[in-house]
């Protein structure tokens, strides 16, 4: 095996972004991706877009997008649970990011029409996160990086404040090296349900992980054994509501449902929980996968009828159909009395709707009832009725590696001088709890490319 100035741990945007930064300084860059060659680049390969500042119309975005608006929406999306710090260098830096995305392989496209029509604040891949993936080898291999698929990583050794060698298994076979350097970017510990379930106890079980099943936490406990520092809440997370027939892990992005806020959702005793209009789904389609996650069972229903059906981008399942709600009730194993009735008080708090406007706040609401509706609240009246079954889907984990402004991790507060930290692995840093829409891949480009300069740097 031949000495490598920079070990690289993961294979999705952020260890991508890291390896080409640190390459382009002169590193002899390595990448260990757990995942086969075909399943690599870890959840990149869902993502679609990249949530990114602008002062001005840039690339495939309209418009203007400007620093305070950025983090207002972040702040509200976090209920202010964020370094602030942290969270302004990563949007400040989001807007050379894009021109940078470009010049190293990736194309973009305008937004797509829906409920995630974000012209003004996302750019959206072509073909998608796989395409940027492929797009990201590429140029890593034109650059002489190296990368290792099936390569699973099994312990970096801390002896004082230094990595001083990295373990993995590849083809069958253990392996020792001893880079100067080392970028863990290797994701949460979403895929490992055991995790998960001492996190958040038995409901746990079901479920299900939207996310690659690659990323088990195996370096990020390995760590934290060791005693470096770490930030965020295990139970906190990335966490959807999906569609309840989507497979256990790696149903991905196509297993969203963004029905919700032209819904009313309920649970398995047919009841309403939590207000279906708080906001445009961009900013609040995160808070859902905790919502469900709390009902009995885990599971939610959202209930619409026929003039919602074309609101929102079409489910890769379709729904269950029935010409009445008892109908609908029955096909969905729902008490239909009680769905019945929980539907017509919704319809009769229902008020002026001539209002209605499906991609904005528009404040057509309910009265009288709990929990409120508080915009696009449209009695559900027209046949036929349709029904989608809900799960808590979780796309990866906040509780990480605690960073600095350089993406430098740190043990009882003295940094670790040759290790850094991109990614979801060190994302708690900024997301406290919730989720804005694209923020993910800002995270890994900006402190992937700061984690590439920083460890080159070190490693020269």
């Amino acid at each position: 095996m031949s000495d490598y100035d920079i070990a690289v741990l993961g294979g999705g945007n952020a260890a991508l972004c890291a390896a080409m930064v640190a390459a382009r300084a002169g590193a002899h860059v390595l990448i260990l991706e757990t995942a086969p060659q075909a399943y690599r680049g870890g959840n990149s390969r869902h993502t679609r877009n990249f949530r990114c500042m602008h002062a001005a119309p840039l690339g495939p975005l309209t418009d203007s997008y400007d620093e305070e608006e950025y983090l207002a929406d972040l702040l509200k999306v976090t209920d202010g649970k964020t370094d602030r710090d942290l969270a302004r260098l990563a949007i400040r830096t989001s807007e050379e990011c894009l021109p940078w995305m470009e010049r190293h392989g990736v194309r973009f496209q305008p937004s797509l029409s829906g409920t995630l029509s974000l012209g003004r604040t996302n750019a959206f891949f072509m073909g998608g996160g796989k395409s940027l993936v492929n797009a990201y080898y590429r140029t890593a291999d034109a650059l002489g990086v190296t990368a290792l698929y099936e390569a699973h990583v099994t312990h970096l050794e801390l002896s004082g404040n230094r990595v001083v060698w990295v373990d993995y298994t590849h083809q069958g076979r253990s392996h020792r090296i001893t880079p100067k350097a080392v970028i863990v970017a290797a994701g949460g510990f979403q895929a490992d349900t055991d995790w998960l379930t001492r996190a958040w106890g038995p409901a746990a079980q079901n479920f299900l992980i939207r996310g690659t099943p690659y990323n088990r936490g195996v370096v990020l406990a390995d760590l934290l054994d060791q005693g470096v520092d770490s930030v965020g809440d295990p139970t906190q997370c990335h966490a959807v509501a999906i569609d309840g027939r989507a497979p256990k892990f790696d149903g991905g992005i196509v297993t969203r449902l963004d029905c919700v806020p032209f819904s009313i959702v309920v649970n398995k005793n047919a009841e309403r929980f939590y207000d279906e209009g708080e906001d445009v789904w961009p900013k609040r389609y995160a808070i859902w996968g905790r919502l469900v996650a709390a009902q009995p069972d885990q599971v939610g229903y959202a209930i619409i009828d026929a003039k919602a059906r074309d609101l929102f981008m079409p489910s890769v399942f379709p729904p269950l159909q029935a010409d009445t709600v008892r109908g609908l009730a029955e096909l969905m194993d729902l008490p239909a009395d009680r769905l019945q009735a929980t539907v017509e008080a919704f319809n009769m708090a229902c008020g002026d709707t001539a209002g209605f406007h499906p991609t904005e706040l528009d404040g057509v609401t309910t009265s009288g009832i709990m929990p409120e509706k508080t915009n696009w609240a449209r009695p559900i009246s027209e046949p036929p009725f349709y029904g989608y079954s809900l799960r808590t889907g979780v796309t990866f984990t906040y509780l990480g590696l605690k960073v600095d402004e350089h993406a430098q991790c740190s043990a009882g507060g003295q940094k670790v001088e040759n290790l850094w930290a991109a990614g979801e692995t060190m994302a708690g840093s900024i997301l406290g709890q919730g989720y804005l829409a694209g923020f993910g891949m800002t995270i890994g480009t900006v402190f992937g490319r700061i984690a590439g300069k920083e460890a080159a740097g070190y490693a020269n």
